[in-house]
Parts: structure tokens; sequence; C-alpha cells
């Protein structure tokens, strides 16, 4: 099987399209690695460091709606109709992948079957689901600082499940505590007037 890197593009630079292209579309390119597939290119927009304004809450619920499924052990994903076929510019999806695709290839470098429990076991997928559905819910959130992080983790976490390479969705988690920890900062702070997470451990240490 080609690398997701060589599929996406042969797909949307070398092959001719029309000018807009939908989700149902892309889906094509899944065949049986369909939910890390889509979870890595509904995180990629916000998971870059270069503003997509507009995708990052749509795309959030997308990715929760998703990680649910994972998390009830679905084996085929459903989207709503209204997003799975709603157009997308093809210009706007092929400046995503300028920018994401040099990330991925370095990543697809070191990638390979390996601790795949941690991909395919029940537990496995239970904790990659609910960590991605709580990154997801960062995503939503219309506040900057809250989108790019935990969008990265959900990026590299599904990567892994693309690849069966358990040790790279484990690195994604990873991803996914720091999101976690900077979003609940941000949150914290605008909550109590400029107190961070880190600010009240620093308080607790102290005491």
């Amino acid at each position: 099987m080609a690398r997701l890197s060589q599929e996406l593009h042969r797909y949307f630079f070398e092959e001719e399209r029309s000018e807009k292209v939908t989700l149902a579309d892309i889906l094509l390119l899944a065949q049986e690695r369909i939910f890390g597939f889509l979870l890595v290119i509904l995180s990629l927009p916000s998971a870059l460091p270069v503003p997509a304004p507009g995708y990052s809450t749509p795309f959030g619920v997308l990715i929760f709606i998703l990680a649910v499924q994972m998390i009830t052990g679905a084996k085929i994903p459903w989207v709503p109709a209204k997003m799975l076929n709603h157009p997308i510019k093809l210009e706007t999806v092929q400046g995503f992948l300028k920018a994401g695709l040099p990330w991925l290839k370095r990543i697809e470098a070191i990638a390979r079957p390996r601790l795949s429990d941690i991909c395919t076991s029940l537990f496995g997928r239970v904790t990659i689901g609910c960590m991605i559905a709580l990154m997801a819910i960062s995503m939503m959130i219309p506040i900057p600082g809250t989108n790019t992080l935990p969008a990265m983790g959900i990026f590299v976490t599904a990567f892994g499940l693309t690849e069966d390479d358990g040790a790279i969705s484990l690195g994604g988690l990873v991803l996914c505590v720091m999101g976690g920890i900077l979003t609940t900062s941000i949150l914290m702070a605008l909550v109590w007037g400029g107190s961070s997470l880190l600010d009240v451990i620093k308080s607790y240490l102290g005491r």
C-alpha cells in the first residue's frame, strides 16, 4: 500500500480535479485505514503553524463524532451527510497539503508496525478515542492557543493508527496531554484573571 503522503500528492496535485472537492471524494483514498485517515485529514489544517480560520470548530465537531464511534467500537465511521458532501475549494486543500506533506513525510520515515496492541486492542482504541474526543472539544473552543497543539496531538496519534505504529500513537497521546494542559491553563487564566494552571501548581507546591 502506498504511503499516505504519496496518495494525497497524487490525488490532489497529479490528477485532474474539479475546483471543489468533498470529504466523500477524499474518503476514496482511505481503504481499511478509514478512521485514522479521516482524523489525519481533519486535524491537519489546525495542526499546521499557519492560520486556518473557520476550520477548527467544524472539523473539531467531526473529529469528536469519530472519536465517540471509536470508543463505542464502530468498525465503519458515520459522518453527517451535510458535512460529508460540503464542498471545499481545491486550492484551499492544496494549500494545507503543501504545508503539511513535508511534516507527514518526516513521520512516515520513522513509521513501521510496532506496539500494535496500542492501536488495535479494545483498551488502546478506547483510550485513544477518549483522548481524541477531549482534544476535539479543545479545537472547538474559539480562543487562540486552544487549537494547534491539540490538533497536532490528534494528527500524530491518528497517523500512528494508519500505520499500525503504536509508538507514534503514544507520542501523539503525549502531545494530547500537553495540549490539554495548555488549554486548561488558558481557560483558567481567563476565568481567574490571569492565574494560569502553572501559577496554581507553583502556589500549591509553595505551601
